[in-house]
């Protein structure tokens, strides 16, 4: 086993405690671009891990009760069906390198589509809270199912998109989803999705266990120490971090030159880092150190009056 991939699962699955997605976004491009193996390879074996790392993250929600069992079910009713057709669809497109190039290609879009699903949260979140009373939800069976079949087919193909592909179409079919139930609601359904796919690709042949269990060794952890951790990082630096590291992953997939994509990955941090400084320079003071100064004065001013107070 190479403790070098065992680290990059580790790193990945602090990633997915904290934010609920980037699992197949980030571990499928480690493996092809930093580890030399072969896309579907890669795919099958992060659709393996994920189908045991993405219930610890489902169980927590569960547990909190921040799940849509409904939207779960319709979801589940177009996906899992519909992995089995990715894994066929690509199968049928040809071997060898054809395959491969369909699967570097479709994985690059996928990693695209889910950096639009995280800026379309991030915007989300700056506009609405994450507390009080959830609104009620009216399911709409025809458009969730299509959604999970969509989902499904995307993730038989590039294992990407069961955290942040359906993340997409479930803000835009659902907005009073409140962002807790989304990601919880989009973690249960995952979990029958990637080991419908995972089932697939082991069908054929695809699936390396010795790669799946390496993976495994180090995101299992990692799950558990991005969750006690989610509550204390600040989100928007990490899905900072996420969305540059999703972009630059697409570029290469697309055959950029190293030289453009580091150029274009040290404008896009500035750009990130110069965008927090500035809602940080616009965050009011605390209104609760005025109340403070104000009863602190006016208990003086009893004091000095003779008056005590009740």
């Amino acid at each position: 086993m190479d403790p070098l991939l065992a680290f990059a699962g580790l790193g990945v699955g602090i990633v997915v405690g904290l934010t609920g997605m980037g699992g197949g976004a980030l571990m499928t491009p480690i493996l092809v671009l930093f580890f030399g193996v072969p896309p579907l390879a890669a795919v099958s074996s992060d659709l393996a891990a994920s189908a045991v790392m993405k219930p610890f993250g489902g169980w927590v929600h569960a547990r909190r009760g921040s799940v849509n069992w409904e939207l779960v079910r319709w979801l589940c009713l177009g996906s899992v069906p519909s992995a089995f057709l990715g894994v066929l669809l690509m199968r049928a497109v040809g071997d060898g390198d054809r395959v491969q190039d369909v699967v570097r290609v479709a994985l690059g879009v996928a990693l695209l589509l889910a950096v639009a699903g995280l800026v379309i949260k991030a915007y989300r979140k700056d506009s609405a809270g994450d507390g009080g009373t959830p609104a009620p939800i009216r399911v709409r069976p025809v458009p969730t199912v299509l959604l999970g079949a969509l989902g499904g087919l995307v993730v038989g193909m590039t294992s990407v998109g069961s955290g942040s592909l359906i993340i997409v179409i479930l803000l835009a079919l659902y907005p009073a989803l409140r962002p807790r139930d989304l990601v919880g609601t989009d973690l249960v359904q995952a979990i029958p999705l990637v080991f419908s796919a995972a089932l697939g690709h082991a069908f054929f042949g695809d699936l390396k266990l010795d790669l799946a269990a390496a993976v495994l060794i180090g995101s299992v952890p990692g799950v558990l120490i991005g969750a006690r951790l989610s509550s204390r990082a600040p989100a928007g630096v990490v899905r900072a971090a996420l969305i540059i590291v999703l972009i630059a992953s697409s570029l290469k997939l697309f055959e950029v030159p190293t030289a453009l994509v580091l150029l274009l990955v040290g404008v896009a941090t500035a750009a990130a880092v110069a965008e927090g400084l500035r809602r940080r320079s616009r965050v009011p003071s605390a209104p609760q150190d005025r109340d403070t100064r104000d009863e602190t004065n006016a208990k003086g001013a009893e004091s000095a009056s003779g008056v005590s107070p009740r």
